[in-house]
């Protein structure tokens, strides 16, 4: 819902819950009123009349209340925006008016021949924030350095906690809380891609828990370099800033008559604690971002841990009849089908079926995949090229190079120059074809290497690479999924590198990282969930011990109810298990599919984190409630805690569906858990039905 005042200059966006709110004033200052609970016009009309406050001249009265600070001026804070032409820099705009539809709100405001508009959307269903720039050029050219989507600020307070899931590869989306500073907190990624090291996504509260308190979260949608910047200023108010890039080096130039838009970056604001965060996220990316979500993903088999390079089409069919006969819906061939792939060191670029491994290309295995009642998918790493390929021999110059200084190879590959509509219109036809010569269901699309020597030797600007790389990837994965509508996408970066809502909203699945050791995934799986929900989370069961990373063994009990927290796949070598194995595999992939609607689309509630002991997590949806425990560690004869849920109908009653317990209104697990869980590494899924 948008109120607007009588003179146009005031307007407030309203969702279930809460309100955002902001003012041009009559010297066209764009000012911040109000980003909390749900508040009416005259609200918002009264805090518009407040003076800003009288500062000596060594503090500005505008920074820390300005809505989108731009560079020149009375500013002292980090700007938003930061352009140059060859007579002038900085910005000093002038209110033009503003324009509604299509849900949005829109300020307009001009420099010159240059016209910034600001966008917002708030839908009735969430009490998500919308937010992003779109920069108009209709004069000569112009240098833009930095343009963030948005600048969020907060009310006063006496402390702010910040909230930040950080990591590397093997090792992602772990959440860490700290208490914020005076000073700036810069997370992001100079790497051209989202990263392992830090989700574009903070939140920021004073004394929350997981299901009281305020909480304020961003998230930014881009799959690129980015930067989020988290500042208490002098005056102990805080503001977020951020967006596409990581510094100010230089974005792209805009000719005369071209426009640049914004990744969005999206805000919420809840009282209802991290829990309750989180579960607004999830609804939000449900409801808005992901693609066919009312959808259920299903179970996968993947052959990489099982064959790594070496592949043939008879390997894969013996894979593919066990993992039908354990229940999997979509079978797919990872890293190895194409070119000369016998190893890391070839191939990628050259995207056709290797003749000596698939005589007939691929369309005999998917037959055979589908003949057993299965889909198809194929692992892809599009952007990339080994200098071992007929690609590179061919167009040497279609890679990110600087000229006089060497090519740098990561996992003997380099980076294509997506940018280049060449690249373009070879991926295209390379990849459409692809999708054409045999029934493929699923693409599982990798990049595994950072950007290091990021330069365009023909290009007046080549730094316009970091942004146009993912816009063109953007354009290629939206054209694919145009011409080919029943393939679905994975995104993969080596794990968890490239997660973001930008990708998500092209995107079926991400894959959550190349860790698969069931007990490290339970801290991955819990920051992953701060902001992302259980429906696009992949999660494998590997075999043990854990070959890839820390030879830990466990449970094939325990790596099944780990990966049931999201969406369940299986990647170990199936010709290895024994037939006990593969029959309880079988009951756990039959179990998953009779709680997956649950998991995929319920609400989540974190019962226990897993910080040893028992750590446990719920879902609800409807009259179901399933809950997912692992018992990390016993000691000294400690009994199994009981576990009070969330979320349930108080008035109601609920049966355990293994126990017959009856409980009435707050459940509280203890009989039911105990029959699930004994001994050490071990764990149990518990469900509940509304009687």
């Amino acid at each position: 819902m948008l109120d607007i005042s009588e003179d146009g200059r005031t307007w407030v966006l309203s969702g279930p819950a809460s309100s955002y709110a902001v003012h041009v004033t009559d010297r066209d200052e764009l000012l911040h009123l109000h980003w909390g609970p749900r508040i009416g016009l005259a609200d918002a009309e009264a805090l518009a009349v407040r003076p800003l406050p009288d500062y000596w001249p060594f503090e500005s009265p505008l920074d820390g209340r300005e809505e989108y600070p731009v560079e020149g001026g009375p500013r002292f804070a980090r700007p938003a925006l930061s352009v140059r032409t060859p007579e002038r820099r900085g910005t000093e705009w002038t209110y033009e008016g503003h324009g509604t539809g299509d849900g949005e709100l829109r300020l307009r405001f001009r420099d010159g021949d240059l016209t910034i508009t600001l966008h917002y959307r708030m839908r009735s269903s969430a009490d998500v924030v919308e937010r992003w720039v779109t920069l108009d050029n209709r004069g000569p050219s112009v240098e833009v350095l930095r343009a963030d989507s948005a600048t969020w600020t907060l009310p006063d307070r006496e402390t702010w906690r910040l909230s930040q899931l950080h990591g590397r590869w093997g090792a992602e989306s772990r959440l860490e809380r700290s208490a914020l500073t005076h000073g700036e907190k810069v997370v992001g990624s100079r790497r051209g891609h989202t990263g392992h090291q830090h989700l574009p996504w903070v939140a920021l509260d004073t004394d929350a828990t997981e299901e009281h308190g305020e909480v304020y979260g961003c998230a930014l949608g881009w799959s690129g370099s980015w930067r989020i910047a988290v500042a208490q200023l002098p005056d102990a108010r805080v503001q977020i800033t951020g967006g596409a890039g990581y510094d100010d080096s230089g974005l792209l130039v805009l000719g005369t008559g071209e426009s640049y838009t914004t990744p969005v970056f999206a805000g919420l604001w809840t009282d209802g604690g991290f829990g309750g965060a989180s579960r607004a996220w999830h609804a939000y990316q449900r409801a808005h971002v992901i693609p066919d979500a009312d959808r259920d993903r299903p179970v996968l088999f993947n052959s990489w841990e099982a064959t790594e390079f070496d592949i043939s089409e008879e390997q894969q069919r013996a894979l593919a009849d066990r993992a039908a006969a354990m229940g999997v819906e979509l079978f797919v061939v990872d890293d190895g089908w194409f070119g000369a792939r016998t190893s890391d060191r070839a191939g990628l670029g050259d995207w056709t079926p290797n003749p000596d491994r698939f005589p007939g290309g691929l369309k005999p295995l998917s037959d055979h995949v589908h003949g057993l009642g299965m889909q198809f998918g194929i692992w892809v790493e599009p952007e990339m090229v080994n200098p071992d390929s007929d690609l590179y021999r061919a167009h040497p110059d279609w890679v990110q190079y600087q000229t006089g200084r060497k090519r740098t190879e990561f996992r003997n590959q380099l980076v294509l120059n997506l940018a280049r509509e060449d690249v373009q219109d070879y991926l295209w036809h390379q990849l459409d074809g692809l999708l054409s010569s045999a029934p493929v269901d699923y693409v599982k699309w990798d990049f595994n290497r950072c950007f290091t020597d990021a330069g365009w030797p023909d290009d007046p600007y080549p730094q316009r690479l970091w942004v146009d790389h993912v816009h063109a990837l953007y354009a290629l994965l939206d054209r694919l999924r145009a011409a080919h509508p029943g393939v679905a996408f994975e995104s993969c970066s080596g794990g968890g590198g490239r997660i973001d809502l930008g990708v998500l909203s092209r995107t079926d699945q991400v894959w959550t990282s190349d860790n698969t050791d069931p007990l490290d995934r339970l801290a991955i799986q819990h920051g992953f969930s701060q902001v992302h929900p259980a429906r696009v989370m992949a999660a494998w069961v590997t075999d043990s011990p854990n070959a890839m990373l820390n030879q830990r063994a466990s449970s094939l009990r325990f790596r099944f109810v780990s990966a049931m927290a999201g969406v369940l796949g299986v990647g170990g070598d199936l010709t290895k298990w024994t037939e006990a194995e593969l029959a309880e595999a079988r009951d756990w992939v039959a179990l998953y599919k009779e709680i997956r609607p649950v998991v995929q689309r319920g609400d989540q509630y974190r019962l226990r984190p897993p910080e040893g002991g028992l750590s446990a997590v719920q879902y609800a949806l409807g009259d179901e409630t399933v809950v997912l425990a692992w018992l990390q560690a016993q000691r000294y004869g400690e009994p199994v805690p009981a576990l009070r849920l969330r979320g349930l109908d108080p008035a109601a009653s609920y049966e355990c569906l293994k126990t017959g317990e009856v409980h009435r209104g707050a459940v509280l697990l203890h009989h039911g858990l105990r029959v699930g869980l004994r001994g050490d590494l071990d764990a149990a899924v518990v469900r509940l039905k509304r009687k």
